[in-house]
């Protein structure tokens, strides 16, 4: 099952590439109302917690806790799964990424196990990292060549690994190049979204004690690091999730997931490429989210939230929001401006937004 499930990978990756923005004419405005939404599961499975899933063209590729990993053929409707494991470890994979040649999936705790699809039909581990406190949260792609993925720190500062070679091998950067961590600062593997990426520029989502973004203008070479207004001082507390619709405007939303309630402080947003936030809806719904995309064709006004509370929709970027589903996941891809797949608790389902 292991090398049909990593060679129907490549027959995806084979027959398709990643959307582009200009395709799906990201900077035009839709007018879909998103005042519902219909939730149609096409993965169940109670023993499975989802945190991370890839489109990858029109299919769609997962990874999870038990080991498992996936991918959802669009045209004939089936899945194929399987379990990777290391030795007699059995990983929890909460961040997953793809370029056009091969799909990605990272564990959290230690040993951090990061694996490839392989030339040898099987899934291929490219990086190991065994240190007590390793715990990757996102990973991304600037191209086909060059990734990223960030965990929380086992030094003075957030880990970092980088690869440009395709993913083959991949190295920590040294603290000397980044910002030094604060006390109690890291970060949330709720979503598989702390990291955006548009164009050359990146930026990272921390929280905790310290809810932060680290920008880099050049795909992680030299770093810088901004405050955010979000509520801040608890190990559960601060940003989860980020979204940036272009290099200047984007999101970030959160709060404390044992105060699913709570509005104030959990909400912001930059418009000057991730200097300065602002805090929106104050005291307004939503409360905690954990995951926040910008719609796509929506000239950054319109923004779906995702959490374990449901899902809520603003038309006004980010100043008024709507719940609209009372349904939970943890982490949303938008498809096109009108159909997103969102992932959770023992499931994943197609979201066709009206």
């Amino acid at each position: 099952m292991k090398r049909l499930v990593v060679f129907c990978l490549f027959i995806i990756f084979s027959g398709c590439k990643n959307e582009k923005e200009a395709e799906n004419g990201k900077h035009h405005k839709t007018e879909i109302e998103y005042s519902s939404v219909k939730i149609e599961p096409i993965l169940e499975d109670d023993s499975l917690s989802i945190r991370a899933l890839e489109l990858i063209g029109n299919n769609i590729a997962f990874a999870a806790n038990n080991g498992t990993f996936g991918m959802y053929n669009n045209t004939d409707k089936t899945w194929r799964t399987n379990v990777q494991k290391f030795d007699t470890i059995i990983p929890e994979y909460r961040a997953v990424a793809s370029t056009d040649t091969d799909f990605f999936m990272l564990s959290v705790g230690s040993p951090a196990l990061l694996y490839k699809t392989g030339d040898s039909g099987a899934m291929e581990l490219v990086y190991k990292e065994e240190h007590e406190k390793a715990f990757y949260d996102a990973m991304a792609f600037w191209n086909n060549r060059e990734g990223i993925a960030m965990g929380d720190p086992t030094n003075n500062c957030i880990s970092i690994i980088i690869t440009r070679d395709e993913g083959k091998t991949w190295q920590k950067l040294s603290c000397d190049i980044l910002p030094e961590v604060i006390d109690g600062e890291a970060a949330f593997a709720a979503s598989n979204s702390n990291i955006a990426i548009e164009g050359d520029k990146t930026w990272i989502l921390t929280g905790g004690m310290k809810s932060r973004i680290y920008f880099s203008p050049d795909k992680g070479e030299t770093w810088e690091v901004f405050d955010t207004p979000l509520i801040e001082g608890k190990p559960t507390t601060g940003g989860y999730s980020m979204d940036f619709y272009d290099e200047n405007l984007g999101i970030i939303l959160g709060g404390d997931y044992t105060n699913p309630d709570g509005n104030t402080g959990n909400k912001a947003i930059t418009k000057d490429g991730g200097k300065a936030w602002e805090l929106i809806a104050e005291g307004k719904e939503p409360g905690y989210k954990s995951s926040v995309r910008f719609i796509p064709n929506s000239g950054g006004e319109k923004i779906i939230a995702t959490g374990f509370s449901g899902i809520s929709v603003s038309k006004d970027s980010g100043n008024t929001w709507k719940q609209i589903s009372e349904e939970g996941f943890y982490t949303l891809r938008f498809k096109n401006d009108s159909v997103a797949y969102a992932a959770g608790k023992g499931r994943i389902a197609k979201l066709t937004f009206k």
